[in-house]
């Protein structure tokens, strides 16, 4: 790689970096290129994309962001990154299924989430939850349960209201 081409492509990293909700660094090593290319598309449909590094040009384009936590002590042995820009879980589930299939590979290093570093464990406890689509069903349920339950109970009381007039009207009509 020309000197351009390693500028180009810290350049291309950093704003990559800055745009991402959530970054994974993983190590790739026993992968074949045919696993890579599944695991891409299967990242890709997740809203993330994968990206193999050197460390070297990694640790420059992270030079340049401020604010951003030291993932050097990851950035050793073949270093894949996933930029994951519409939510955390979802591409974490796609590599941890991924890797069930595929001899436990890819292994995640370390993460990034709102510039707070994941470690490996954590990050597999993310694999684990719903998805945000579920997650915001069951929060909104959460939500509905009690509004539903006070209608329910003041439809009760209009009832048992309507049921005493009913019964004061038919007394009155009585005397």
């Amino acid at each position: 790689m020309k000197r351009a081409e390693k500028e180009a492509f810290v350049e291309d990293f950093r704003g990559r970096i800055e745009r991402a909700e959530v970054v994974y660094l993983t190590d790739f090593t026993g992968l074949d290129v045919q696993s890579m290319t599944t695991l891409r598309q299967a990242l890709k449909d997740s809203g993330a994309e994968y990206v193999v590094v050197k460390n070297r040009l990694a640790r420059r384009a992270l030079a340049q962001v401020d604010g951003y936590p030291d993932l050097d002590p990851a950035l050793a042995g073949p270093t894949g990154v996933i930029f994951a820009y519409e939510g955390a879980v979802e591409p974490a589930k796609a590599v941890s299924d991924f890797a069930k299939e595929h001899e436990e590979r890819p292994v995640f290093k370390l993460g990034v989430l709102e510039r707070e570093l994941l470690s490996a464990e954590e990050i597999e406890h993310l694999a684990t939850l719903p998805p945000r689509d579920l997650l915001m069903s069951q929060l909104l349920g959460a939500f509905q349960a009690p509004m539903a339950a006070l209608a329910g109970a003041m439809q009760g009381k209009l009832q048992e209201f309507s049921g005493l007039l009913a019964a004061l009207k038919q007394q009155k009509e009585q005397e």
